[in-house]
């Protein structure tokens, strides 16, 4: 892979192809079932934003949360439960949802099947606070 420390400060960016067996997946702490991976990131290249894929197991559930920064996600498979402020939605595959930066949410999937959703955030830090 190129070294990309300048790219990020001039906005140069190379063409990148990654395919679906480079992409590492990991656990989340904060939830049991939740798993991500960076499909593209800063490390890739990508100069202001970093694109995730999450997988939710069925019967798994993320704590209500909020981040630094927004989030705008588009549901891959599954249907689950977001909560967001203070109301829950239920969403499925084709659904597009924007977390603002700073506002609380948190998922929970009912369902038999895992459901999985694209996540896209600004580069830079990310800080995550539970919301007890």
């Amino acid at each position: 892979m190129r070294d990309t420390t300048d790219d990020a400060a001039t906005g140069d960016s190379d063409p990148v192809v990654k395919r679906d067996d480079e992409i590492d997946y990991e656990a989340v702490d904060a939830a049991d079932g939740l798993r991500k991976g960076v499909l593209l990131g800063e490390s890739d290249g990508a100069p202001h934003f970093a694109m995730r894929r999450f997988e939710l197991a069925a019967g798994a559930a993320v704590p209500r949360h909020t981040n630094a920064v927004e989030h705008e996600q588009y549901v891959l498979a599954g249907e689950y439960v977001v909560g967001i402020g203070e109301e829950e939605h239920v969403v499925g595959p084709g659904d597009a949802l924007l977390i603002p930066a700073g506002v609380e949410h948190w998922y929970r999937n009912e369902s038999e099947e895992p459901g999985a959703f694209i996540c896209a955030v600004p580069n830079g830090d990310d800080e995550i606070e539970l919301v007890e």
